[in-house]
């Protein structure tokens, strides 16, 4: 009986030791990203501009593009680089910009990363999930602009995001 309890005690300590050897991550589903990307599009287009939208995941893996019928491919590039900074950064492209000039060449060289406005982090809660990249519109401005309104069409669903892991 006591030999028992302590090999129950070891694995117990054991398990509690090596238990955060394994890190929950926390991922938009494939329906939000879509989502996302979508509405982006859709608010620059209702305003008269062409773009395109990039979902990245917090790894700054693609998960969505999105093209619109009349915006130049490069904006799917440009886009996706928006949203590679905030991953980068953690913050909004439109706050880095400004705050970190300083080492905008020594960034824009950086394969994947571009110093421009309209990079915009999707996050649930304090949690960020990805981001999302707009480019197209005459200004990195109004791209922020699209997905903010994006993601503020989404807001009560980000906002249950963490809580409907969907594994």
């Amino acid at each position: 009986m006591k030999a028992t309890k302590v090999i129950l005690i070891l694995l117990i300590s054991v398990s509690a030791l090596f238990g955060a050897d394994i890190v929950k991550i926390e991922r938009m589903s494939m329906e939000l990203a879509m989502e996302v990307a979508k509405k982006s599009v859709e608010s620059c287009r209702k305003k008269g501009y062409w773009v395109s939208a990039v979902v990245v995941d917090r790894s700054a893996n693609v998960q969505v593009t999105l093209r619109d019928t009349h915006a130049a491919r490069f904006t799917m590039e440009i886009a996706e680089q928006k949203a590679n900074l905030v991953i980068m950064s953690g913050i909004n492209s439109s706050d880095f910009v400004p705050a970190r000039s300083d080492i905008r060449n020594e960034l824009n060289n950086i394969s994947g990363l571009i110093m421009m406005r309209g990079g915009v982090a999707v996050k649930s809660g304090d949690i960020i999930l990805g981001a999302v990249g707009v480019s197209g519109a005459p200004g990195g401005d109004i791209d922020a602009a699209c997905a903010q309104e994006a993601l503020k069409s989404l807001e009560e669903r980000l906002a249950f995001a963490s809580m409907n892991d969907g594994d």
